[in-house]
């Protein structure tokens, strides 16, 4: 349980990045299925909340003490 506090903003960057990548998906896509990341919606959401949770990662206080 300590874990997921300790990292509950990168866990709510990864949930925002998926469905992000879902809508991304649904509303853009890739109308000729070429595309690696926009032509399934598995690819597209996995993409999402890989980067989502790296962008909130960044804000993320270091807590460390010397």
């Amino acid at each position: 349980m300590d874990f997921i506090k300790r990292h509950k903003l990168t866990f709510l960057g990864v949930m925002a990045g998926a469905i992000s990548g879902y809508l991304y998906y649904h509303f853009v896509g890739c109308a000729s299925g070429t595309c690696a990341i926009t032509s399934k919606p598995i690819n597209s959401s996995v993409y999402g909340a890989i980067m989502g949770g790296l962008f909130l990662n960044m804000f993320k206080k270091d807590t460390t003490s010397n």
